[in-house]
This record gives structure tokens, sequence and C-alpha cells, in this order.
């Protein structure tokens, strides 16, 4: 079993040790369930007044706190910046992501003109069209179609039974997610009134640097022109992506969300769980789309909206505790209707 030192973890992280600094970490768990092994963290204030009595061997804590306090809990804490993304870093230091030996699978299928960097891993019943270039260290998981023409960068994973449509361009340190379609036609038709026929899609997917892809997305191409998401973008499972949406750098969409046709998301936008946005509207930087909202027009940078349709989140606070109050509501403006039409019969007889 792999055994790190708290000091030597502190090292890593630019921190400070307050307690026992030769203490051997072999594991890490949540705080409530850590042993004298693991290593935990603590950034809430309810685990943050339970320190005296957690059986952690370390805990990361934050720099706020005073060292006085800890000195006085007993414990060894590593405190630090950032202690909840520095505790998630040290999963990979102790459940490394084990890869296959490089090469290409005899199960596998290459097209003509297949040009692949160097340590690929590509793995069984895999499909590679023609004219497919993969980068450096590129891992392929089983049951993955690539189609023709497709660029994917170095140090991207794809995960099993991904599809990827011809052209798309995929760019490096990618993650994609087991079951995700990108590249599909989009949703485009014409009507004579009665039929519906349906409209070519000659575009592509361009997917930039450090995107992770959730499982089951659906990502179309451009009807022309492509449908673009920007570096550091990241999509939770089951997210549709329309046709010729651009979404910007590091912005966030939470699980069952869908982005119409032609509609552009800005950087660092959250997008929250089974949100739909409606297709040629422009959310700007920074806003949140609360859960389940719908958004029928553009937001503005940096706002937050909610609801259905959507509006200003603070409106959508008040509107949602005026709602379970609307069928007593209702029966007070009828009784004060009936009493007003009484009161106006009454003027009317005198």
């Amino acid at each position: 079993m792999m055994a790190i030192s708290v000091e030597h973890i502190a090292k890593k992280f630019n921190a400070m040790v307050v307690g026992d600094s030769a203490r051997m970490i072999h594991g890490v768990a949540p705080f409530d369930q850590a042993g004298s092994g693991d290593l935990a963290f603590a950034v809430d204030a309810a685990w943050i007044k339970q320190l005296d009595v957690s059986r952690a061997g370390a805990t990361m804590v934050p720099d706020t706190l005073d060292i006085p306090f800890l000195e006085s809990m007993g414990g060894t804490f590593i405190v630090c910046a950032y202690p909840k993304q520095f505790f998630f870093k040290m999963l990979s230091w102790f459940y490394p992501e084990k890869r296959p030996a490089s090469g290409c699978s005899s199960l596998a299928v290459t097209g003509q003109n297949f040009t692949c960097g160097k340590n690929p891993v590509i793995s069984s019943h895999v499909f590679i069209g023609d004219d497919v270039t993969l980068g450096h260290r590129v891992w392929i998981m089983p049951g993955v179609f690539i189609g023709d023409g497709v660029c994917i960068g170095d140090d991207t994973i794809i995960k099993p039974n991904v599809t990827i449509m011809e052209r798309s361009c995929i760019g490096n340190q990618v993650l994609i997610h087991s079951g995700t379609v990108i590249g599909s036609d989009g949703f485009g038709f014409t009507t004579d009134g009665q039929a519906h026929e349906k409209i070519p899609h000659a575009g592509f997917v361009q997917i930039d640097d450090h995107v992770e892809i959730g499982a089951c997305n659906t990502i179309d191409r451009g009807t022309m022109g492509r449908t673009w998401l920007g570096q550091g973008v990241k999509t939770d499972n089951q997210v549709h992506i329309a046709h010729n949406v651009t979404i910007g750098p590091h912005t966030l969409i939470v699980a069952q969300s869908g982005i119409a046709g032609s509609s552009t998301i800005g950087q660092n936008v959250i997008i929250a769980g089974k949100a739909g946005i409606s297709g040629h509207l422009f959310v700007g930087d920074g806003a949140i789309v609360g859960p389940g909202a719908g958004v029928t027009k553009n937001v503005p940078p940096g706002e937050i909206v909610s609801g259905m349709p959507d509006m200003p989140h603070k409106n959508w606070l008040k509107v949602g505790r005026i709602l379970p109050r609307l069928p007593e509501m209702r029966k007070l403006l009828l009784s004060l209707e009936r009493k007003i039409k009484a009161i106006e019969k009454r003027i009317e007889t005198e």
C-alpha cells in the first residue's frame, strides 16, 4: 500500500503543518469516514466544529483558521489556501487511473491515410475512418466510432461507445465520457405546410483544449460552419447542445440541460440542471441560469435568472413564495368580488 508523509503532502501544496508532520497517510476519505491512516478535508463550518473528534490521520483545512485553535484540537492539520481542491488532487496520487500498454488492438479497424502520434492506446472494436489524425498519447476505449476527417489532439481520452462523426475537431487533454455523440445532425427541417423535409447539415463540431464532456451528451454539428465549445468547458451527463451553438471558455453545464440552435453562451457561465435555453439567444459572461429555468430572451453578463419564463432570480424567489398561496388568495379574491357586487347592488337600490 502506498504511504506518503504529511510533510511531503504539505510541501507539494506549499502548505503548513500543525501537528505531527511525520505521520504517514495511506489513503483519502470523507471527513466523517476517515480513519487514522486517511487524509480528509474540512471547509464547512459543521466539519470544522468537529475537528476535535475526527479520527482522520490528517485533515486539510483553510488558512483562514487560527493556528492556536488548530493546536487546541490535538490532531494533525495541513493548512492551505484551497483544501478541497488540493484534497481531490490527492486522489490521483492514491488511485491513479490504470492505463493499458500503448498500441493498436488487432480488433480495431483503421481507414486510409490514418496518422497517429506517439504511444496511443487504441482498444478492441474501435472503428477509425479515413483521413483521421490522432495526437500523442491518445487513449481510445472499446466500441468508439471515429468518422472520416476527424482530428484529435494530444492526451485526449475517449471512453467506451462514444461516436465522433466526420470532420469533428477535438483538442488536447479532452475527456469524453461513454455514450456521447459528437457531430450528429441537428434538428433542422423545412415544411410546406404538410410534410417536413430534412435540411442537410454540412458543418462540424470544434471542441477546444481541457474540455470534459459528460456521459450521453449529444452535440450537433453546425448546419453550416461550426458548433463550438471553448477551452475548459465542462458538461455534466445528458446535456444537449444544438447546431451552431457557441459556448465560451470555462462554462459549466449541469445535467439534463439543453441549448437550442445558434445560441451563444459567454465564458464562465453556469447553466444549472434541467435548464433550457431557446435558440438564437445570447447569455453573457458570468451569468447563472438557475435549475429548471426556461430562458426565452437574452441574459445580460453577470445576471442570475430563474423560473419559466426566466426572470431575475430575486423576482423568481418572490414568485416562488407566492405560488403556494394562490389557492387561498383565489378564495379571498372571489369572496371580495361577491362582497363588492353585493355593495354595488345595495347602492343601486337606494
